[in-house]
């Protein structure tokens, strides 16, 4: 079954066309930049379906991500849908180790992020920015002021924590 043919299927269940797709990632059956070329012309809802993809894959394997990916989901995270920008946030959480040289887009688009209305589009980009901190890379000059900032604004404590989380992870 090809991807156009997944999505195509409406006796398959979103859940199960994000397990399908990321299992392909996972096995290599599925190169990367297909799915990113297939999910580019997608609607939103499917963009995000492949997003969501790439996001349970890396979680299990980051090494699965390449520059193309990390490129595609920094560039999503400017997306208007917010599930696109929530899994978008959360595949450079899992990935952003492995790319410290090209994080400047990631970390001002993921800031951009930080006061969306959506809980889910700020808790994500918390996530994101908080593994970006825990690298201790040079980001950090400006990085651990904005966010203990932003930590002071949010509301939302569930949110709040992930930013105090990686600041003291941070300072030790």
């Amino acid at each position: 079954m090809t991807i156009e043919e997944l999505f195509k299927d409406k006796a398959t269940k979103a859940k199960e066309k994000t397990e399908i797709v990321s299992k392909w990632i996972i096995d290599t059956s599925l190169p990367t930049d297909e799915l990113i070329a297939f999910a580019e012309k997608a609607k939103d809802p499917v963009k995000g379906t492949c997003i969501e993809a790439i996001e349970y894959a890396t979680k299990q394997n980051p090494n699965l991500a390449d520059e193309t990916v990390f490129g595609f989901v920094t560039n999503t995270l400017t997306e208007k849908a917010p599930r696109i920008k929530w899994e978008s946030a959360k595949v450079i959480g899992n990935t952003a180790h492995l790319f410290t040289e090209n994080l400047d887009k990631a970390i001002s688009n993921l800031l951009a992020n930080t006061d969306h209305e959506g809980t889910v589009v700020r808790w994500s980009a918390a996530f994101a920015l908080g593994e970006i901190l825990k690298l201790k890379t040079s980001h950090n000059t400006t990085l651990l002021p904005t966010l203990e900032d932003l930590s002071e604004k949010e509301e939302k404590n569930s949110i709040k924590k992930i930013y105090l989380d990686a600041i003291k992870k941070t300072k030790k």
